[in-house]
């Protein structure tokens, strides 16, 4: 069999554009609104670099590239780049009715599903677990870390909140519940490899001398697995609440491009 670089469009993986579109706002506003989330996350992300690296007292440019092994600034980065490329497709269905998602390889265009699945479960671990465990205040006295906590232990909700709400994207497989946790277990290494190659924990609940032992890590480790699980029914129930509620009682079909003549898939619901 030939290998065909991209899918025909005669083949398409999401029929209607969900990935797209939005029962609310037309495909333009989507894509104008994804993109600013970028824009936001990004600056952000590099703000908060610059900050760290010219601030002496936080470590200055020796310590500044710390950041890139805490799962908070990990997610994070993955939701510029997932607004990013979600923007991208959103503006070239807007504009011609056809998304460059669609002439992508299969096994892309399902990747692109899994990022999906990871911008909408791994934010609501970060705020969870920094929020309930990390977080023992008081409230931060400078108006920088406030900010920036803020942003990447609130706002992420916020973003992923969006994308459940706002976006037509239907429940997605499954077995992204595997896929989530494998990039889980990655990390873990990643983690113990910072241990290694930096001598500091990224967590203190990672450090057997104050978590209280390996078997308290187990626990918290198979805690945060099973917690990935969970929020990923939970995305899964939202979305298909969404679905039933503005599909099926409120009528609300996807508004799509004008270039687009496609009859809208409706949910089964």
């Amino acid at each position: 069999m030939r290998f065909r670089p991209f899918a025909p469009l005669g083949e398409l993986w999401d029929p209607s554009h969900r990935f797209e579109t939005s029962w609310l706002i037309p495909p333009a506003i989507l894509a104008a609104v994804r993109a600013l989330f970028s824009v936001y996350i990004f600056v952000t992300l590099v703000f908060v670099l610059v900050w760290n690296g010219e601030h002496k007292s936080l470590g200055g440019w020796t310590t500044a590239g710390d950041q890139f092994v805490y799962f908070t600034v990990l997610t994070y980065w993955g939701l510029a780049f997932y607004f990013a490329v979600a923007a991208v497709h959103t503006f070239t269905y807007a504009l011609t009715g056809t998304a460059l998602l669609d002439r992508f390889p299969r096994s892309l265009q399902h990747l692109h599903g899994l990022f999906y699945s990871t911008v909408t479960v791994f934010p609501f671990i970060v705020t969870a677990v920094y929020w309930g465990k990390l977080y023992s205040g008081p409230w931060f006295p400078v108006t920088f870390d406030a900010w920036r906590n803020v942003s990447q232990h609130a706002t992420n909700s916020g973003f992923a909140l969006f994308e459940i709400v706002v976006a037509r994207t239907a429940p997605q497989p499954w077995v992204h519940v595997a896929g989530l946790l494998v990039l889980l277990a990655l990390y873990l290494g990643l983690a113990y490899l910072a241990r290694l190659t930096r001598g500091f924990y990224v967590y203190s609940f990672l450090d057997p001398s104050q978590s209280g032992g390996p078997g308290i890590i187990a626990a918290y480790v198979f805690g945060i697995a099973v917690g990935c699980g969970l929020v990923f029914v939970v995305v899964q129930g939202l979305i298909w609440l969404r679905q039933y509620v503005t599909e099926k009682k409120l009528g609300l079909e996807g508004k799509l491009a004008k270039a687009d003549r496609r009859p809208v898939e409706t949910s089964k619901a």
